[in-house]
């Protein structure tokens, strides 16, 4: 009958002593607390992201909206400015340029048309004559 009151001890005694390092372990709750702040950060990371991911799928649909916007008010321009000044010739009307459905849905400028910011003729270097050094 000893043997079985020590087996029993034995048995309880690994019990309570696993009991008390599981509650007592120091290393083992900041353990289980770094664990947790790592599981919140994951999680506001993938929430930060899928907003990030939002945002710029807004500002694109914002911006292709306003180009559609900026094409159909130069169209309404362009038509105004040739039913309105019809007797102004093309070099003197600044709506000239009209842009065809096709170039519009294009997003390019037309083939022939030159950058506003480039001069008519040639300037610099690039230019026909040469003038004398003095």
């Amino acid at each position: 009958m000893t043997w079985e009151y020590a087996l029993i001890g034995l048995v309880v005694g690994i019990i309570v002593g696993a009991v008390a390092m599981r509650f007592g372990n120091r290393k083992l709750r900041q353990q289980q607390t770094l664990q947790h702040e790592l599981e919140k950060s994951k999680a506001e990371l993938e929430e930060y992201r899928e907003e990030l991911t939002g945002h710029f799928a807004r500002s694109a649909e914002l911006l292709d909206n306003m180009a559609d916007d900026y094409r159909q008010l130069y169209q309404h321009m362009a038509k105004g400015s040739n039913s309105l000044l019809p007797n102004r010739p093309g070099e003197e009307n600044p709506f000239r340029y009209r842009l065809t459905e096709a170039e519009a849905d294009n997003d390019q400028i037309p083939a022939g048309m030159q950058p506003r910011d480039y001069p008519e003729s040639a300037t610099g270097l690039l230019r026909g004559t040469r003038e004398p050094r003095k």
